[in-house]
């Protein structure tokens, strides 16, 4: 595109629909990056959302700093998994609801395929030493991973003292108190619009969004941009999406109660993952718990080391970390054989397939309609405030989850038992690469994995 195209920081894109249009990047380029985005979102919310802050605001200046923290601070207020969200949000303000589907299938869909099939692995063939060396390796590299995002993040937007504070309370609420996660976000909130009318210069988010950005060239969608056309609110439009998404919701749970009856397998599994999507609210590891006790012990889809496992290979595959319903419901059709024992990996497949779009369906609902209302707050101090103070308190909220990894991977069976020294050599190693030599995710994680390999066939194992 040539340069005459891009906003300027004082001019405003044209109103009109075919102009603003033209100004977009173009769908094909938008496609290849959302799918590459789907095999690359290793890290964690944290980290997928710093990739897509790097590429879309950094590189690409499709999105202005300021509209990204604005699209991403709604996101951290929903539930479910806010990068898929953020990145639904920003192919939806890009090329409309048809780019927020593909932005945030994509997301998705890599992940889906490829826990199926390690899925299918791991119920045909078991337990392999080689894999088990390799996620020893892993994980301390993911360890490293959430630090380091937690670091960018920060760096973004811990810009003064009203704002590090609200992060160091929120890290001492949910790791030493164990607060829950929608307590600490309201707190936050009511910090922030305390903040905004006490400072307001200090919870501005251009204030916020300076931190370590520096200047940046003018966006497609600039901080002057007009809002599209498509992104404008409008009762009757959002009462024909919540229609849409209420059919959709509602013809699909139906449809499988039809074939299956009320009690059968996956529709259970419907009405379950809709409760888990609606309940979200923390990201993956707040809702953890309940897919496990749901999983484990009230449905007995599989058992609680079986969803242990799952959950490593969760946090090793691309995409969001509540993936791990995929592999829950893998797990329960393959165990219930749905199909009949000869057709256990289809009912595996069939399965993970109805735990992923009951659990990812209302993310889509969520940003089609309350995207444009949130549009409509840009630079509403009132409404970003609070929103500001959401954004620090994630930051601790992150360092928290470094932490619980840290414990994890150092001490896997407990403070009281045998400490790891190999998983704290590679966590160092990895996080030298990350904050020394800027190494990317993909080198990051291979390099881990082939360090647990080779002290596996070393015969040097986790304690």
């Amino acid at each position: 595109m040539p340069p005459m195209s891009l906003p300027t920081a004082d001019a405003a894109l044209p109103a009109d629909t075919e102009l603003a249009a033209a100004a977009m990047p173009p769908r094909r380029e938008a496609f290849a990056f959302w799918l590459k985005l789907g095999f690359i979102s290793f890290g964690g919310p944290a980290g997928q959302i710093a990739v897509m802050h790097e590429e879309l605001v950094e590189r690409r200046h499709w999105i202005s700093e300021q509209r990204f923290l604005h699209a991403l601070n709604y996101c951290m207020l929903l539930p479910g998994p806010e990068a898929q969200q953020l990145a639904t949000y920003m192919g939806w303000l890009m090329h409309r609801t048809t780019g927020g589907i593909v932005a945030g299938g994509l997301f998705v869909l890599p992940s889906l395929f490829l826990l199926m099939g390690l899925s299918w692995v791991y119920m045909a063939f078991g337990h392999v030493p080689a894999i088990a060396g390799l996620f020893h390796g892993i994980k301390p590299a993911v360890t490293a991973l959430v630090l380091h995002a937690a670091w960018r993040v920060g760096s973004r937007t811990l810009t003064n003292a009203w704002l590090w504070s609200i992060a160091l309370a929120s890290f001492v609420a949910i790791f030493v108190l164990h607060l829950a996660f929608p307590l600490i976000v309201l707190t936050a909130a009511a910090a922030g619009a305390i903040g905004g009318r006490l400072a307001p210069e200090k919870f501005r988010r251009g204030n916020a969004a300076s931190g370590a950005s520096g200047v940046h060239a003018p966006a497609l969608i600039d901080d002057a941009s007009p809002v599209p056309a498509h992104a404008r609110h409008a009762w009757p439009r959002a009462l024909r999406i919540s229609a849409a998404f209420a059919a959709l919701w509602g013809g699909a749970i139906a449809a499988l109660a039809a074939a299956t009856g009320w009690h059968g397998t996956l529709t259970q599994m419907a009405w379950f993952f809709t409760k888990t999507a609606w309940l979200g609210f923390g990201g993956a590891y707040a809702i953890l718990p309940y897919v496990m006790q749901g999983g484990v012990d009230h449905y007995h889809w599989l058992t609680a080391a079986q969803m242990m496992d799952g959950l490593a290979l969760g946090e090793t595959t691309p995409g969001p970390l509540i993936m791990v319903v995929a592999f829950v419901g893998f797990v329960g059709g393959w165990t219930q054989a749905l199909f009949g024992p000869g057709e256990l990996a289809l009912a595996g497949a069939a399965a993970a397939t109805v735990a992923t779009f009951f659990t990812f369906l209302p993310s889509f609902f969520f940003i089609l309609v309350g995207g444009p209302v949130i549009e409509s707050t840009h630079g509403n101090l009132k409404f970003t405030a609070p929103l500001t103070g959401v954004t620090a308190a994630v930051v601790g909220v992150i360092v928290n989850l470094a932490a619980f990894f840290a414990l994890q991977v150092l001490w896997p069976h407990g403070v009281d038992g045998r400490f790891d020294a190999a998983a704290l050599l590679i966590g160092t190693a990895a996080a030298v690469a990350l904050f020394r030599w800027r190494r990317g995710v993909i080198p990051v994680i291979s390099g881990a994995a082939l360090a647990g390999l080779l002290l596996a066939l070393a015969g040097v194992t986790a304690p």
